[in-house]
């Protein structure tokens, strides 16, 4: 089995306290954020559900949509194509912030094996 040796700058003890904390809070806001969004894109998903019936029964039938804080009259015709854009768009840049979950959460990983950090179990 080879060992792989990386090349471990030394670091003061503060200095890996203080690196562990942040990368701790950068992946709390990286998953809060992905949180966020897919509530987002499930309450999209939710608005087009009803709006689809809507859709095929009277697609010229006046609804309402809340643009940059502005409440703005609209046909149904015209807001389900806009709603789909912005969910997809949703999901897509929670794909991406997994993915950058997943690569800093490595990252983190080869950090507490290079200073040698265990987590001790808290009670």
């Amino acid at each position: 089995m080879a060992s792989t040796k990386r090349k471990v700058t030394p670091l003061s003890d503060q200095e890996i306290q203080t690196k562990y904390s942040q990368f701790q809070s950068e992946l709390q806001a990286v998953a809060s954020k992905i949180g966020e969004l897919e509530s987002e894109a499930d309450e999209h998903s939710l608005v087009l559900g009803t709006l689809d019936e809507v859709l095929k029964e009277d697609p010229d039938r006046k609804c309402f949509r809340l643009i940059g804080g502005v409440l703005v009259e609209r046909t149904v015709k015209d807001v389900v194509p806009a709603l789909q854009t912005n969910r997809d768009g949703i999901r897509t840049a929670v794909k991406g912030l997994a993915d950058q979950y997943t690569s800093k959460e490595k990252e983190f990983e080869t950090f507490k094996e290079d200073y040698k950090i265990r987590v001790v179990g808290r009670v």
